[in-house]
């Protein structure tokens, strides 16, 4: 696989690019459309690059061209552009220091889910990886501080810190909130946090992060909503086992969210939502790997079957939005060392994890089961 240019060597231009097109067909949701049919929304389009500046300075930026449907809004977007300044390095400890747009390292499959090549599946699982939320996720303008330490004896320890903002456009926020939307949603703060270790002598690596986050919804002049705030805190787990044919990873979360006003004056909920995966890969020779993965999520672990959200809004949201469960089997082929032809199919139970967030809309997701049949083609340079 090719480096990536924020983990290129350092030595003076590196740039490289990807082009990555798939077809997508969704039955029974609005996942990518709100027509149950074959659409090429599954264009992905990127190019990165990086520059030493000298022995301790680095800059490098990623510009992305995205088409993925009711997934995330259409359009071209700058996924980090950042100063990587390294500020400390010896035979066991090293401290990079990263202003700008940076990257998220802090969950297991964070700070690849921008290069189609790179990820473990063409649709990552959603009970962690809510695509709806992808370009807030990829990382922040602000501050990351990344501290690495490496013995024989020890193992490798990695330790995140993260603050920052990223930038939310009217598309992506009615993605969120819902067709009614007229206003804006900002992202105010973002702190993140993240400890991996890696055992000597092992092919395991766990870890353990945080997110807080908020942010403020500014009503429009014709808007179904009301100004208000949003809350976000996450916790995660995760495990990685590397082998040699084999590769086991599992990641949990809770995530605490709360909504002020927003729905109308005097309005709050608060929900405490779980999920996570438990995912294999093996490779069965040098050029094919078949993925296997079931992954769970439930919208408030207080209501695991929604009966609770389906009688609080009357019956007009019915049960199933209170969860989602998704089977996964993949096959991926590494056609040359620059091509890979990625298949995919997902049975799924629940629709907790369909855009709009706020507000659900069932007059589209109708079904309790449905499936994503997805084949993609991704070259790289």
């Amino acid at each position: 696989m090719c480096a990536l240019a924020e983990d290129a060597p350092n030595t003076g231009l590196n740039i490289h690019g990807f082009i990555s097109q798939g077809v997508i067909a969704v039955d029974g949701s609005d996942f990518v459309s709100d027509e149950n049919n074959i659409s090429p929304e599954l264009t992905e389009l990127g190019i990165n690059a990086s520059y030493q500046l000298s022995n301790t300075l680095r800059v490098a930026g990623q510009a992305a061209y995205l088409n993925g449907g009711n997934r995330f809004n259409e359009g071209i977007r700058i996924d980090y552009l950042l100063l990587n300044w390294s500020v400390f390095n010896n035979q066991n400890w090293s401290t990079n220091i990263y202003l700008g747009r940076f990257k998220n390292f802090h969950w297991l499959y964070s700070s690849t889910r921008d290069v189609p090549m790179a990820r473990p599946s063409i649709i990552l699982p959603q009970s962690v990886y809510f695509d709806a939320t992808r370009d807030m996720s990829v990382g922040g303008d602000g501050i990351a501080i990344k501290t690495t330490y490496s013995s024989e004896s020890f193992g490798d320890l990695d330790i995140n810190l993260s603050s920052g903002q990223s930038p939310t456009s009217r598309e992506q926020t009615r993605i969120i909130m819902g067709r009614f939307s007229d206003g804006d949603l900002t992202h105010d703060n973002d702190f993140q946090g993240s400890f991996y270790y890696s055992p000597s002598y092992s092919n395991w690596r766990f870890g353990i992060a945080t997110t807080d986050a908020d942010f403020t919804y500014q009503a429009g002049e014709n808007d179904s909503f009301v100004e208000g705030s949003l809350a976000l805190t996450r916790y995660y787990a995760n495990a990685e086992y590397q082998g040699e044919a084999w590769t086991l990873s599992a990641e949990i979360l809770q995530e605490k969210i709360a909504l002020n006003d927003v729905m109308y004056t005097g309005f709050y909920q608060k929900s405490v939502g779980q999920g996570g995966y438990v995912q294999s890969q093996y490779r069965l020779n040098g050029q094919l790997q078949i993925l296997t993965r079931y992954e769970h999520y439930w919208a408030n672990k207080n209501d695991k079957n929604g009966s609770k959200l389906e009688a609080n809004s009357a019956g007009t949201i019915p049960h199933y939005f209170g969860y989602q469960r998704d089977f996964t089997v993949g096959l991926s082929l590494d056609i040359s060392s620059h091509l890979k032809l990625q298949i995919e199919q997902h049975w799924i139970k629940g629709t907790a994890r369909l855009t709009p967030v706020v507000i659900p809309d069932p007059t589209v997701n109708k079904s309790e089961y449905w499936q994503i049949s997805t084949l993609q083609m991704t070259y790289w340079f």
